[in-house]
């Protein structure tokens, strides 16, 4: 009798994108109160970030990334089953920003939703695709993490106008053969967390059904993002330490067995302090975000994709996601990286 073909999940390939627009520390000094170069280069290790252009929505980014993650996975547009957007700053309420990038991509088949949980989202987007591909391994899933957050920012905040830029990352996840017997690859594990009590430490509070857009709500800036920026940073280092050990124990690793960690790009020193705490001082730490600004969902995608494309990802490295943020919400994925047949990854 033969041996029915075993099969792990996998990121067939990578894509992202950022704006052309380059805007340095220097511009923000002359446009933001008491923010200056060498203030926000020292608290957030970001020296420029990326600013959509007037005609860019979170759907055109989305777009461009998703098509170069198609490229390096070798597959059409049609080839996709699902395309899964996280996003927060969509291109309207309705239709989904996922329903525009499959019309523009021209993936005819493929179902599509956003999900909206911030710079969570993208690693939530992850553990539905793996769930998609588990029941049926011909499935192929476009996840895509996408923001406009420049749109929405106070530039008479100083915590929050210094750090947010706009971008967009994708990757195609799928399965691939494995022999019985080998060791484990692809997508390990997911884990998820939501802590609600703390929701009021990120918001945009108008613009929904409890406050509809009004003359009022656009004069007191309620569509524009709020942070508190010394509560997120007891939040992430509260929760987010303990959900990567949690999983890596579920695992059956340890901390020193991370070859790459991939976190959301928040802020520099914040990220610093997380990889000391959760005890992965010897991976290798991916920050993109001194070029490219804190980019919300599209962060992680984003850092895995110049990971990847740099090739410092090599086959078997065992590499750790983790997002959080508003909700608030953190998570975490493990993958057992894996290149695939045509250097693919």
């Amino acid at each position: 009798m033969e041996r029915e073909q075993a099969y792990v999940t996998s990121v067939l390939g990578t894509g992202s994108y950022l704006p052309a627009r380059v805007v340095t520390n220097e511009e923000i000094e002359a446009r933001v109160p008491g923010a200056s170069a060498e203030w926000i280069a020292d608290r957030t290790a970001i020296v420029e970030r990326r600013y959509a252009a007037p005609d860019e929505a979170a759907s055109d980014l989305a777009v461009h990334a998703a098509r170069a993650a198609l490229d390096q996975a070798g597959l059409d547009a049609d080839g996709i089953d699902f395309i899964i957007v996280a996003t927060t700053t969509g291109d309207a309420p309705i239709p989904s920003t996922a329903s525009l990038v499959q019309l523009a991509l021209g993936a005819h088949r493929a179902a599509c939703f956003d999900v909206n949980i911030a710079c969570t989202g993208f690693v939530t987007a992850l553990s539905i695709a793996q769930a998609y591909v588990a029941l049926d391994p011909t499935t192929k899933v476009l996840v895509i993490g996408t923001d406009v957050w420049t749109r929405f920012i106070d530039f008479d905040n100083r915590a929050t106008s210094v750090l947010f830029g706009d971008g967009a990352g994708a990757a195609v996840i799928a399965s691939v053969p494995h022999a019985p017997g080998d060791p484990e690859r692809g997508l390990l594990k997911v884990e998820l967390v939501s802590r609600a009590e703390a929701h009021e430490l990120i918001s945009m509070p108008a613009g929904g059904s409890r406050r509809p857009a009004s003359v009022e709500t656009v004069a007191d800036g309620g569509h524009l993002l709020s942070m508190q920026g010394r509560g997120v940073r007891d939040f992430v280092l509260d929760n987010v330490p303990g959900l990567i050990a949690g999983l890596l124990k579920r695992s059956g690793y340890e901390p020193a067995d991370v070859r790459h960690f991939v976190p959301h790009q928040a802020n520099g020193r914040l990220v610093a302090e997380l990889a000391e705490v959760s005890g992965l001082e010897r991976a290798a730490t991916h920050l993109p975000l001194r070029h490219s600004g804190n980019l919300g969902s599209a962060s992680v995608p984003v850092a895995l994709d110049a990971a990847n494309r740099s090739g410092v990802l090599q086959d078997g490295d065992l590499v750790l996601l983790a997002g959080f943020g508003a909700g608030m919400a953190a998570g975490a994925a493990l993958l057992r990286w894996t290149v695939t047949e045509g250097g693919t990854r």
